[in-house]
Formats: structure tokens, C-alpha cells, sequence
């Protein structure tokens, strides 16, 4: 927030504003413009887009706001991997606890977050579900990027909130996988080998070309960053999906999920 902060201050003087000139084109107040260059106060997306025009619109403020490790609503342990997403080519992930945060409705995420423990303010969920949907975007904004899901059966037969959440979830996924750049792949209940007994990870490919993967737990997560432990994970991912239902197949048992409740 700092280095942020001292990027606008300085694109601010190269214009030639003052704080109280510069508050006026941002609509915020003088005072208020100090704590965002002094690294008090977070800046958001508006912000950030009036002192872009206000500075001449080079991108910088932009660029450098991309690099702000503070996101309201994402856990500290997930933030650098939540940026890395923002770059990546190629995103999969496997989950067999809850359904992907990407492909969650915002239902089912209020019913998820509304079972935390211990519970959350009515604010604290507002930012966590604004944050999870927010990260839905790149599905739509990031056509050229490929993303991958493999879900455990299980969990779409799970009941968490009433039918209504299910069925709109349901009705979002089925949305969601008539994406050209999106596939979800169902590990189906009967299947006999399961390369996914670890648990839940999520890979990503950067621009690049590294392959970096993603562990979380309770209360934790891990980037994990080394090529040979990476390139394992990104082997039991490509079997997870040989072994899960093709994509037609899992938009048929997602139709016939829904079609029961």
C-alpha cells in the first residue's frame, strides 16, 4: 500500500496537482488522498480509475495497483496466488470439499460463508462474497485463457443452503461450461481409481511457461513454486481428468442432477 501510495503521489506532482486539485478530479478530499500516498488507506477500483485520467492516463496507476497485496475478502495465505491467477494461461483445479469458488453462484457462496466458523459479520461476508464473485469475472473477461475443473460427484449432491441454492447453482455451472475456455469434468461416485486421494489443488501455467500448483488446508495454503513438486501435481491433474467423466458427459449428469431436484 505504501509503494502503491508513493506511485500516485508521484504521478500527482509530475501533474502538477496539488492534494486538494488532485481530491477535486478523484473525488475524495485532501485528507483522504494523503492516507492513500502514505499507504493508510486502501484505494479501489474507482479510485483508481479517476487518477488514471487525472495523471494522463499512461496505465501506471493501473499497473501499480495490480501489484497490491491487500484484497479485501481473500485470506492473506491466498493472495499471491490470487494475483498469479490474474496472469496465468492456463488455470485447473480440483476440488472435493466444496464446488470451485470460480464456479460458484452467489447463493451458494452466501450458504458457504454463512458456515463459518466462528461466524462472520454481516460485513465481513458482503467482502467475501464480493470477493468470490469477483474472481468469476476472469471466466468472461479472459477468453483466450483456458480454465479446467475437476469436482468430486459427491459434492454436487450435497444439499448446503435449500433446493433453491442448488438448483441455482446447478443452473450457473450448466452456464459457466458453455464457456468455449471453460471445462468441468464430474469425478462420478462410481468411478474405482481416484488420483485425487490428497486432496483438493489447483495448477496454473504463466505466461512464461512455469507450471506453479496450490495446496490449502485449514486456515492455511501454499504456493508451491518448485518445478519437480509442481510437475507431480500437474501429473495426478491430467489423470484426474482421464479417470473423471469427459465434458459432455459431466454437463449431462450436471442436467440430470438438476432435473431430480
Amino acid at each position: 500500500m505504501k509503494a502503491f501510495g508513493a506511485v500516485v503521489q508521484a504521478l500527482r506532482e509530475h501533474a502538477g496537482l496539488s492534494r486538494e486539485e488532485f481530491g477535486t478530479r478523484v473525488h475524495l478530499s485532501k485528507h483522504s488522498v494523503a492516507s492513500i500516498e502514505l499507504g493508510r488507506r486502501l484505494a479501489d477500483q474507482r479510485f483508481v480509475e479517476l487518477a488514471e485520467g487525472a495523471t494522463g492516463a499512461t496505465g501506471a496507476v493501473r499497473g501499480a495497483f495490480r501489484h497490491m497485496s491487500r484484497q479485501p475478502g481473500l485470506a492473506a495465505w491466498f493472495r499471491t496466488w490470487a494475483r498469479l491467477e490474474r496472469e496465468a494461461v492456463y488455470l485447473a483445479t480440483y476440488e472435493c470439499r466444496l464446488v470451485p469458488g470460480m464456479l460458484q453462484s452467489e447463493g451458494y457462496a452466501r450458504a458457504v460463508f454463512s458456515n463459518s466458523i466462528p461466524p462472520l459479520s454481516d460485513e465481513q461476508l458482503e467482502a467475501q462474497v464480493a470477493a468470490r464473485l469477483g474472481r468469476q469475472s476472469m471466466l468472461r473477461e479472459r477468453p483466450n485463457t483456458s480454465f479446467s475443473f475437476v469436482v468430486d460427484e459427491h459434492i454436487l449432491r450435497r444439499r448446503l443452503g435449500d433446493s433453491g441454492v442448488s438448483r441455482g447453482l446447478l443452473d450457473h455451472m450448466l452456464a459457466c461450461a458453455q464457456l468455449r475456455n471453460v471445462e468441468i469434468q464430474v469425478m462420478p461416485l462410481e468411478c474405482q481409481a481416484h488420483a485425487g486421494l490428497d486432496g483438493p489443488l489447483a495448477l496454473l501455467e504463466t505466461p512464461d511457461g512455469r507450471h506453479l500448483a496450490y495446496a490449502e488446508g485449514q486456515e492455511t495454503g501454499r504456493l508451491i513454486a518448485d518445478g519437480k513438486e509442481a510437475a507431480v501435481l500437474h501429473r495426478r491433474y491430467a489423470t484426474l481428468r482421464a479417470q473423471a467423466l469427459n465434458p459432455l458427459d459431466s454437463v449431462g449428469l450436471l442436467e440430470r442432477i438438476r432435473g431430480a431436484l
